[in-house]
């Protein structure tokens, strides 16, 4: 059985959006091509959600999003997984220029198979963290579950098409459970292309 979960890797769940051209291809056909390096890179994807338009945020950060969710296998480590999307945000044209500014894609580890990364105690901080902090502050290690990820209707609604039965190892809620508490006014915020 350890031999079988080694062979199909780990089930990893993935955000990524968009909001800024890159090389003349609009949000939806940098989406799709991020596909494509992921899968020429040996990352499974098994399961892509619709896209979404999603006003940017913060508000007034920048252009409107277009935003997916993925579910992935992975036989890479959490680290080098991320590196992978850190280059791969690079190829693609990302300029790290300022906290939660315009990017041409911006790929998250929402999850890691069940884990919590590093700890319960630093995934705690980083979820309490108040946004103006947020916005400032950076983490400098990866925090798995993403922290902010029950906040963000950019990212559950995506999340309710592929994966709304994934409960989440901190909170002990479903993405289905998390979505039906989110606001009706950010959930309508998002909309399916």
């Amino acid at each position: 059985m350890g031999t079988d979960i080694m062979r199909l890797g780990i089930s990893c769940i993935v955000a990524v959006g968009s909001n800024q051209e890159w090389l003349c291809n609009n949000s939806v056909s940098v989406l799709t091509g991020m596909l494509n390096y992921l899968k020429d890179n040996h990352i499974n994807v098994t399961s892509v959600s619709r896209f979404y338009h999603t006003p940017a945020f913060p508000a007034d950060s920048g252009p409107d999003f277009v935003n997916a969710a993925l579910v992935i296998r992975t036989n890479l480590p959490h680290n080098d997984l991320l590196a992978l999307f850190h280059r791969i945000e690079h190829d693609m044209g990302r300029v790290r220029e300022r906290r939660w500014g315009q990017r041409t894609i911006d790929i998250d580890l929402i999850s890691y198979g069940n884990q919590v990364l590093p700890d319960v105690e630093t995934q705690a901080y980083w979820m309490e963290l108040p946004l103006s902090e947020q916005m400032t502050m950076a983490p400098y290690q990866p925090i798995v579950p993403h922290p902010r990820l029950q906040d963000r209707a950019f990212v559950l609604g995506p999340l309710m098409d592929i994966a709304p039965q994934w409960c989440h190892p901190v909170l002990g809620q479903t993405i289905a459970e998390i979505y039906a508490a989110t606001p009706q006014n950010l959930k309508d915020e998002v909309k399916p292309l």
